[in-house]
C-alpha cells in the first residue's frame, strides 16, 4: 500500500492535488490509519506519534502525488467581544474548561454547546452560530490535542479536573 511520506503544512505546497480527503477534527488527529480519498485513492498514514492534520494540509505520497486534507464543516459558534481584553477574559474561561477553541483574530470559534454558550452570554460575549471547518489551537506548546469536557447531557460539574 502506498504510504504518506511527508505532511506538507497548509500554504507550503503549490502542486495540484491528486485527490482530497475530508475529515472532522477527531479524524484529523491520527498516528496510523488507512485512508481513502474522495476519488478512491487509498493510502497509509503511519507516523511515529499522533499528528494533527490541518485544513488544507497536503499529504505527499511516496510516488510524489499529493492528497489535500479538508476539514469537515461542523456546527460551531463564533464568539465576539467588546474589545481585546474582553475576548481574552472569555478565552481564559474556555481554556479553564480545556475546551478546544479556534483563534480567529478578533473572534473565537467553538463547537456548539448550550452550557458553554450560556456561560459566554453571561460573560457578555456575542454568539453567532455557523457551519464551518473547525481547526482549534493545539494543546500545550502548540502541539497535541486539547480535550474538552462534555456538557451535552449533564450540566453538573461534579468531576475532577485531575489529568494524571
Amino acid at each position: 500500500m502506498i504510504r504518506v511520506e511527508t505532511i506538507l503544512r497548509a500554504g507550503t505546497w503549490q502542486a495540484a492535488a491528486a485527490d482530497r480527503i475530508t475529515l472532522d477534527r477527531e479524524d484529523r488527529h491520527r498516528r496510523r490509519a488507512v485512508l481513502t480519498g474522495e476519488g478512491g485513492l487509498t493510502f497509509l498514514l503511519d507516523e511515529p506519534s499522533a499528528v494533527h492534520l490541518h485544513h488544507r494540509d497536503g499529504l505527499e505520497l511516496e510516488d510524489g502525488r499529493i492528497v489535500e486534507v479538508l476539514a469537515e464543516p461542523e456546527d460551531l459558534v463564533e464568539i465576539g467581544a467588546r474589545d481585546g481584553a474582553h475576548l481574552v477574559r472569555i478565552a481564559w474561561h474556555l481554556g479553564n474548561r480545556h475546551l478546544p477553541t479556534q483563534l480567529m483574530g478578533d473572534t473565537l470559534r467553538i463547537r456548539r454547546d448550550h452550557v458553554i454558550e450560556d456561560m459566554v452570554s453571561k460573560l457578555g460575549g456575542t454568539l453567532t452560530p455557523l457551519t464551518a471547518p473547525f481547526d482549534p489551537e493545539g494543546g500545550a506548546y502548540g502541539h497535541g490535542q486539547t480535550h474538552g469536557h462534555d456538557h451535552s447531557h449533564d450540566q453538573s460539574h461534579g468531576h475532577s479536573h485531575s489529568h494524571d
